[in-house]
């Protein structure tokens, strides 16, 4: 999986699955170019860890929900890096609640982040990747896109449009040597699980057949084999990484 001389653009890359993602390209040899909405400290953070692996990593500032500022981050990254290979479409937010509950601002705004972000990235950079006649998007899903989640609709919503935008993508983008597919993740440690009761920690598990949450790195592994030559002829295609929970 040598990805050296490689470009690698992921969003929401300031902790978490993204940051993992990010190192993971970078340990195989990709520059990075990543993006981040609120949390410069961390992204800087990232950075000094990316670039301590001996490859070039840049910082973007940008509100994956707006056009206008899609527009500029495609057009910093268009002065920085002569060509981009892989987009890692990961940026993504949650405001879970009762359905009945729900805000019509907060069932909005996880769609605009988590759907139309990956949409509007997925747009601009295509347009790049079009011209080179090469390409990968990689988006990231996730299981509750296939199975639903109570007080999750808003998030399970984002998350099935972006495994349909997936698919139609690929098929627009494959007479240009572009694949397009997507990563489910199950249950992974992160801040948003940690944050979860105890109890409820261990009712997630009980479902899980190989007994435990993943790791961010279990993620960024599956992006590692989509992003590399190994994945030539897939496209279309939604890696779920669940620990079997799925099945």
């Amino acid at each position: 999986m040598n990805l050296k001389g490689k470009t690698a653009v992921v969003t929401g890359g300031s902790r978490g699955i993204g940051k993992a993602i990010a190192l993971g390209l970078a340990q195989k040899g990709a520059d990075i170019a990543l993006n981040y909405t609120e949390r410069k400290e961390s992204a800087l953070e990232v950075q000094g860890e990316i670039l301590a692996l001996g490859v070039r990593c840049e910082i973007y500032q940008a509100d994956v929900s707006r056009e206008d500022s899609v527009k500029a981050f495609v057009e910093a990254l268009q002065a920085d890096f002569p060509r981009i290979d892989i987009l890692v479409n990961n940026a993504g937010i949650t405001r879970d609640g009762p359905v009945v509950r729900m805000s019509e601002e907060d069932f909005t705004r996880v769609l605009d982040i988590n759907l139309k972000g990956t949409f509007l990235m997925s747009k601009y950079l295509g347009k790049l990747m079009m011209k080179q006649r090469e390409g990968r998007i990689i988006n990231i899903a996730s299981v509750v896109g296939l199975m639903g989640n109570a007080y999750q609709a808003n998030y399970a919503a984002s998350k099935a449009g972006i495994i349909g935008l997936t698919k139609s993508l690929a098929k627009e983008f494959a007479p240009r040597n572009i694949r397009v597919n997507g990563v489910a993740p199950g249950f992974i440690k992160t801040e948003m699980t940690d944050r979860l009761p105890q109890k409820v920690k261990e009712e997630y598990t009980r479902a899980i057949p190989l007994g435990d949450y993943g790791s961010p790195e279990d993620v960024a592994g599956a992006v590692l084999f989509l992003a590399s030559r190994y994945a030539d002829y897939v496209t279309g295609q939604i890696l779920v990484v669940d620990g079997g929970m799925l099945m």
